[in-house]
């Protein structure tokens, strides 16, 4: 509906213009905003606030030249009963009674589809997300990362982009050689209070899990990887492959565990073994943006906005971190991604504006500012009124298997997507596994579920409708109706929005609104009266706030039961 408004304020506009009451060069930014208040409309809109200036007339006379031009088309007046004038030039639009029962008839032609649009017009995108290193179990900062990055996915879709979904392996690097002498360590049969234990040797039950299967030559299957111990406890290569291997598996396991798939597993060892770190820094050097000091090599970061100049490769001759990162972003834009989004941790920060450099001294066209970032921060578990700090199987966190283990994938999903990326996360346990209205997953799959069940009994019945039924929606005259109504309106535009600012929490909280008021409705009116119009009209109403309901839970990779 803001769209059809919006299309009708254009030609408005485009009249004024011809009039001569506004300049040929006026392009104004119509906002249409819903309102909070139901007593003042359904939207809100600021264009006689805008075009008041350049017109030359006072905001409240233009907004109602604006509404006298509005009520001359016929089918603006259909779908709007009425306009007011409110403060000093907003104008507030009130749907009419046809237009506000025509979402019913929308969602349940759409279907699944309901809410769907091509803003992305077919374009790629790449959305990298997780990419722990394959060094451990995945702990609950991986599993936001997982949910955030797979409900962006989502919703991405949903708004007409082809999205790649892609995990990168820092499988090169200290870690992984700590990793493998860790698990060269267990195999020998030390444990971490031995003299001859790896300085920075991983701790977790996990690692003897490793060692295990290596000395059983056992066989892992990671992705394109197919890996056979050879239970040589001496050949530290062979364990650095192997733990890889299987590590990488178990990280495999628990995302598809929590409804995690990848299109792309890209391995940060094969940008080494393609020559693509070297090339990236000669390409660099012969750019003219790089120094050798203190034995050194530096990248003219500054040059780029950063605050300093930034060390790219060591003295050991070693790259730093951020450098095989250029490289890994180089070889995304070379694969066609012309836009970009990483889900990583807040920590990763300091790397954007390095990265970023790097990109730019590269100088192949690739635009200031990309690759688009979305950070999340650290998530806290609380059981009992007391942070839950340790996992056995990890050793110093918790795992995303834990949470999962504990509460269901549904509800950590949801939990894990709920707030802002950018706000510190709470993980109440107690309140996950409740099941109360205290729970958000909890009220919204319950609402759900109760519209399930009235669609049941009116089977049981034999009371049927047909989508044809328009005549009967006029019914839905209830406060409580019209607020679902308004609700499943906004899908769309909620789905739209979410997407354009990466911010799923925003799903997750339009679906407390809609639980909320289908609930209300639920409590304050009866379903299945003996009024055939009225009952026909709300198992309509029900039947779309139903699919609404496990749409907005799909995009959050959350299920949608039938019955609690």
């Amino acid at each position: 509906m803001k769209a059809f408004i919006s299309e009708h304020l254009d030609i408005i506009v485009a009249q004024l213009k011809s009039d001569q009451l506004l300049p040929e060069d006026f392009q104004p930014r119509i906002q249409i905003d819903n309102t909070k208040d139901k007593a003042h409309g359904d939207f809100a809109c600021n264009l006689a606030l805008m075009a008041a200036k350049p017109a030359g007339k006072k905001p409240s006379d233009l907004a109602q030249e604006i509404i006298q031009g509005l009520q001359a088309n016929e089918d603006f007046s259909q779908k709007i009963s009425k306009m007011e004038i409110a403060g000093p030039g907003f104008i507030n639009f009130f749907l009419s009674q046809g237009a506000l029962t025509s979402v019913v008839n929308q969602v349940l032609a759409a279907g699944e589809n309901f809410g769907h649009s091509n803003v992305g017009l077919n374009q790629a995108v790449q959305i990298e997300f997780v990419s722990a290193n394959p060094t451990g179990p995945l702990h609950i900062g991986h599993g936001r990362g997982a949910a955030v990055g797979d409900c962006l996915s989502r919703l991405l879709e949903a708004t007409g982009w082809q999205v790649t979904r892609e995990f990168y392996y820092n499988d090169a690097g200290a870690q992984i050689e700590n990793l493998a002498l860790s698990v060269q360590a267990r195999a020998k049969g030390l444990g971490p209070d031995a003299a001859s234990w790896p300085k920075d040797g991983y701790q977790g039950d996990y690692i003897i899990d490793v060692a295990k299967s290596f000395l059983a030559g056992e066989t892992v299957i990671a992705d394109d990887q197919r890996v056979t111990a050879n239970a040589d406890i001496d050949d530290l290569e062979a364990i650095r492959g192997f733990a890889v291997a299987f590590l990488r598996r178990e990280q495999d396991l628990d995302l598809k565990a929590f409804g995690v798939e990848f299109d792309v597993y890209y391995l940060e060892s094969s940008l080494y073994k393609k020559g693509l770190v070297e090339a990236t820094v000669q390409q660099l050097i012969a750019n003219g943006f790089t120094y050798e000091e203190g034995g050194a090599l530096w990248l003219r970061t500054t040059d780029f906005g950063d605050d300093k100049d930034r060390v790219m490769r060591k003295t050991d001759g070693g790259y730093t971190y951020f450098v095989p990162d250029v490289a890994y972003h180089l070889n995304k834009w070379q694969r066609g991604f012309k836009k970009v989004i990483n889900e990583q941790g807040a920590d990763h920060h300091s790397t954007i504006t390095r990265v970023r450099a790097g990109l730019q001294a590269l100088k192949v066209d690739i635009p200031e500012g990309w690759p688009d970032y979305v950070l999340h921060q650290m998530v806290t578990v609380m059981r009992d009124g007391e942070e839950v700090k340790l996992s056995k199987r990890a050793g110093s966190y918790v795992t995303l298997r834990d949470l999962i283990d504990e509460v269901g994938c549904d509800a950590t999903r949801y939990f894990l997507a709920a707030r802002a990326p950018s706000s510190q996360l709470t993980f109440d346990i107690d309140l996950a596994r409740s099941q109360t209205n205290d729970n958000p997953v909890y009220y919204i799959q319950y609402a759900h579920a109760r519209l399930a069940s009235v669609a049941r009994q009116a089977e049981e019945k034999g009371y049927s409708w047909s989508p044809r039924d328009t005549e009967c929606l006029t019914q839905l005259n209830t406060d409580q109706e019209q607020a679902v109504l308004n609700l499943l309106a906004r899908f769309p535009e909620a789905i739209k929005k979410a997407a354009r600012e990466l911010e799923p929490h925003q799903i997750a909280q339009y679906l407390r609104d809609l639980a909320a008021a289908m609930h209300s409705w639920y409590n304050a009116n009866q379903f299945l009266v003996d009024d055939t119009q009225t009952r026909t009209a709300r198992l309509m109403l029900a039947a779309a706030t139903r699919n609404v309901l496990a749409k907005g839970l799909a995009l959050l990779g959350v299920t949608a039961p039938d019955s609690m």
